[in-house]
């Protein structure tokens, strides 16, 4: 999807662990490893976004992770908050927050959305330092910290 807003978009990032491991692409047209994710479109919230994101770039339905608070009245659902928010910058003049996303896999078939990725694996902490390319340290980090608290529930 295009930028929303020529300076900041909202995206969400989806860190899906099965196993003991987090499923990761390889980005065609970045060129990185990357969890599932992408741009929150205008006509949904960070929630649909993520499921949406997740089934178009890996075929599976996930459930997200994290509490939904008890607030929902009339004019009002509550969502689930991401584990974490970040910003980081795309170009020097626009910028992403990201919402970044524990969950896990509900059903369907793994499948590589080739228009988008050259790969799509499943891995384990000390797989993702072998990764070529090199993954980010940040991404790197997020992967470790949902494969150890998505394990651990």
């Amino acid at each position: 999807m295009a930028h929303i807003h020529e300076k900041i978009d909202f995206t969400v990032a989806i860190f899906v662990v099965h196993a003991g491991k987090v499923l990761l692409v390889h980005h065609r047209n970045l060129n990185k490893w990357l969890p599932l994710g992408g741009h929150i479109e205008l006509d949904e919230d960070p929630e649909q976004a993520a499921l949406r994101e997740a089934k178009e770039e890996s075929g599976l339905e996930v459930e997200l992770l994290g509490k939904r608070p008890p607030t929902t009245g009339p004019g009002t659902r509550a969502l689930i908050a991401p584990r974490f928010l970040d910003i980081h910058r795309i170009t020097n003049t626009h910028e992403h927050i990201g919402m970044i996303y524990w969950a896990r896999p509900k059903n369907g078939k793994l499948a590589l959305a080739a228009d988008e990725h050259h790969d799509i694996r499943w891995c384990s902490s000390a797989e993702l330092d072998t990764l070529q390319p090199p993954m980010s340290d940040a991404v790197k980090w997020y992967s470790r910290k949902a494969i150890e608290e998505v394990t651990r529930v």
